[in-house]
């Protein structure tokens, strides 16, 4: 019989080793498994990843970590061997899910097609809104877009099915309503076909806009390439009140960090002033921080991110971020690039424009600026919603302005639309009595799609050059952009303000301080808008317009008719021919701004958006030559006479020879469209040299084939004469780091040589030298096939 001592010893060796093998099963973040989306059951959100990858970076770069740099160091693929240093190296990452839009899904499902795959490797998703044209209101143009567009629709919803993504049926909303509304969670990275992307930040998800060849990088397994961003921290204190929102943040920010000022960086927000923001708005912050050109932006996990999938029925995911919320916040003495400090207890709001989102005028100033500038004070339309401003919060803050508007007996004095952004917000502003409110007072509730804010307008109040105003709670005010017409004066405001400004019908109207007259005859002013930050009644899920992947893709047959001018299956481009490009003509030297709206016009040439070679049909026409401060008006080098740009660059590319395009600064602005960098290429362009460029552009002129260069001095810009002729010098010793050299050859017999950089890595000379990263991943792919076949 065992001694009393023996047994204790005996019991501390049985607890040792339970000690010990508790440690080696402790609970993971990864052992519970939460889905992404509730449409998506099977596809589990990676918190274990984050949590595993963050163990290495910290131990090898021994600082504190920003947000933003948590959540894209936890997607690394390779965190052992990836350099990272800010502003220098390129990562590789594995995105969580890629979203797409219509428009710009056509191309990106024609390219993953050609690279010969046959299923999605992340979840993914494509959204029917940007193809819908307001003209009369939502059930009518609605009902005419799905008869225009049938073909287009009918290839996105057979191709979707075959290849294993959800498809979001015309009339469901604008995209990135319905990610923030389905799949945007803490922590996730994202990356989607439209520059406006970011939406997603308001749920503490780092999304950004890229191209479609990125988007087809990760549909086909592939690590998604992203230059290490630099972080901008932006802090909030005091507390939002009054007329003052959230789309006031991102104006005075737009007009502190100006349109490029965010380029290679993630805008951060943090501070006390957060608590006061309710998710949905900081959505529409990180919506339009695409306006400052910034990689993405971002706020940290609150509780407002918590209410917010409490009321979209994701409680699941709250709970889960929740427990993960050490790493969706920043560490303590995290470093940023750049700090800014906003006082929301003092920010007034804000309108900017016209003609471009960072010219930004505090309502105080506005009536001022309007005079001094001999802006036109009348308001002739007045457009709230869109991606940006179309929550549940917004349309009854804008309601309440409607109904106090009403009660005194007052319509609006402009046309008032509204856009709801998407079937579940217009079903619950219908429910809840927004859309009667609105619709008393003269608004035209339009279909829940992008509509104007793209262009997508049959505007008939005014004609084209008639110099007039309007005023939009969107993002994007570029010239001609919202109605085509480049003497519309475009504003940009929160949806309190444009709605008030309705009622006034003119832009010198200031709702904090000035009177309406109401019916009565007696003056009143507006009372502080006031709005519910979630329905109280729930969402109404309104239509159902999802159509999820079939469980037999195999016999799906992809819908694309050989004689359409809508769809046209892609062919490869013609690889580099090795050798040194020489006396090439410049096919035009842009002036000033030129967004990728001048390079590859919306509007009506959105319906071409898969077919390339008719879309190229709108390629630079709206870029302002140098030579002349025409647009689309450029001399053919070869013939000496003027034609439009496509058709002279068409006529190089017909006669064997490449071109340039000489540009100004943040050439590319805007929206993510890859086809601003297809076109140039399918009409036989060979490089874009700038004075700077957009980060998505650039990227999306790499993946192409073409060389996408920098002066080194900016002012060399001015040397270039539009009728130079010019040779690229260094290709044959192209590499990383290694500047080239553009001798140019004037009219009068003299020469100068100029130093060009570049942002090329290894891989992306690799896709140059190819032809496109298409024609690589292809390549790739087919000598995969060909070593497995002869194993």
């Amino acid at each position: 019989m065992l001694n009393l001592s023996t047994r204790v010893a005996n019991v501390r060796r049985q607890a040792q080793r339970i000690a010990a093998g508790m440690a080696t099963v402790a609970p993971k973040i990864g052992d519970t498994k939460v889905s992404m989306s509730l449409l998506e059951p099977n596809a589990y959100i990676n918190y274990q990843r984050i949590e595993d990858n963050l163990a290495i970076v910290r131990d090898r770069l021994k600082r504190p970590l920003t947000l933003s740099e948590k959540i894209v160091y936890g997607h690394l693929d390779d965190p052992h061997g990836q350099d990272i240093v800010r502003g220098e190296s390129y990562l590789k990452l594995r995105p969580d899910r890629v979203a797409c839009q219509d428009a710009t899904a056509q191309m990106a499902i024609l390219q993953f097609m050609s690279a010969g795959m046959d299923t999605a490797a992340v979840p993914a998703t494509v959204h029917c809104d940007h193809l819908i044209e307001a003209q009369v209101g939502g059930p009518k143009d609605l009902e005419r877009a799905i008869k225009t567009n049938k073909e287009v629709y009918d290839f996105l919803a057979t191709a979707t099915a075959k290849y294993g993504l959800g498809f979001w049926k015309p009339g469901s909303g604008i995209i990135h309503q319905i990610i923030l509304e389905n799949y945007a969670f803490p922590g996730g990275l994202m990356i989607g076909t439209d520059s406006h992307t970011p939406n997603a930040g308001g749920l503490g998800m780092v999304a950004c806009g890229v191209g479609g060849a990125d988007a087809v990088d990760v549909l086909a397994h592939l690590p998604w390439e992203l230059k290490c961003p630099k972080v901008i921290g932006v802090n909030l204190v005091g507390k939002i009140s009054g007329w003052t929102t959230p789309k006031d943040v991102i104006l005075k920010v737009a007009g502190i960090l100006t349109v490029k000022g965010g380029t290679g960086a993630i805008v951060e927000y943090k501070g006390p002033g957060v608590e006061s923001l309710s998710c949905t708005g900081m959505a529409t912050i990180c919506n339009m921080g695409a306006e400052i050109g910034a990689t993405t932006s971002l706020f940290p996990f609150n509780h407002r991110m918590v209410d917010y999938l409490n009321a979209t029925k994701r409680g699941e995911i709250a709970k889960y971020a929740q427990s993960f919320a050490h790493n969706l916040q920043a560490d303590k003495d995290a470093e940023y690039d750049q700090h800014i400090e906003i006082n929301l207890s003092e920010l007034e709001p804000h309108v900017n424009g016209p003609f471009t989102p960072d010219l930004a005028t505090p309502i105080s100033k506005f009536k001022e600026a309007v005079e001094k500038n001999d802006w036109p004070a009348e308001l002739k339309v007045a457009l709230i919603g869109s991606c940006t401003n179309s929550s549940y919060e917004d349309m009854t803050r804008s309601a309440s302005i409607a109904r106090e508007a009403a009660d005194h007996g007052l319509n609006t004095k402009s046309k008032f639309t509204v856009t709801p952004g998407s079937e579940q917000v217009r079903a619950t502003i219908d429910r809840d009595g927004q859309i009667a409110t609105f619709e008393e007072v003269g608004g035209i509730i339009l279909a829940n799609a992008c509509g104007p804010c793209i262009g997508q307008w049959d505007r008939r109040d005014v004609k084209k050059g008639e110099k007039n105003s309007i005023i939009t709670s969107y993002n994007r005010n570029f010239t001609g952009r919202n109605d085509a017409n480049p003497a519309t004066h475009a504003f940009v405001a929160s949806p309190d303000i444009v709605t008030a400004m309705a009622f006034a019908g003119d832009l010198r109207f200031n709702p904090l301080t000035d009177t309406l007259t109401g019916s009565d005859g007696k003056p009143f002013r507006f009372s502080s808008p006031t709005g519910k930050e979630l329905p109280p009644k729930g969402y109404d899920p309104g239509l159902n317009t999802f159509q999820p992947p079939p469980k037999d893709r195999a016999s799906v047959q992809v819908a694309v008719d050989p004689k359409s001018d809508r769809l046209q299956m892609l062919k490869p481009f013609a690889p580099w021919d090795g050798k040194t490009p020489e006396d090439l003509p410049i096919l035009i030297k842009v002036k000033g701004k030129c967004t990728t709206d001048h390079i590859s016009a919306g509007g009506p040439w959105l319906k071409y958006r898969g077919h390339l070679q008719n879309i190229s049909q709108n390629c630079l026409i709206g870029a302002i030559n140098a030579e002349n401060g025409d647009a689309n008006n450029v001399k053919n080098q070869i013939t000496g006479e003027y034609d439009g740009v496509p058709q002279t660059a068409a006529y190089y590319r017909d006669h064997g020879i490449k071109w340039v395009v000489v540009g100004d600064y943040n050439y590319g602005e805007g929206s993510s469209r890859e086809h601003a960098a297809l076109e140039p290429r399918f009409l036989g362009g060979l490089a874009i040299i700038t004075r700077s460029f957009a980060r998505i552009h650039e990227t999306n002129l790499k993946k192409q084939g073409m060389l996408a260069l920098t002066f080194v001095d900016p002012a060399d810009y001015d040397k270039v004469q539009p009728d130079d002729r010019v040779s690229i010098l260094g290709l044959q010793e192209f590499q990383p780091g290694k500047n080239l050299t553009l001798e140019l050859k004037h009219k009068d017999g003299s020469k100068d040589k100029i130093s060009l950089a570049h942002s090329f890595n290894e891989g992306q000379i690799a896709w140059f030298k190819a032809g496109s990263a298409l024609n690589l991943m292809a390549a790739h792919a087919k000598a995969k096939a060909q070593a497995q076949a002869q194993q």
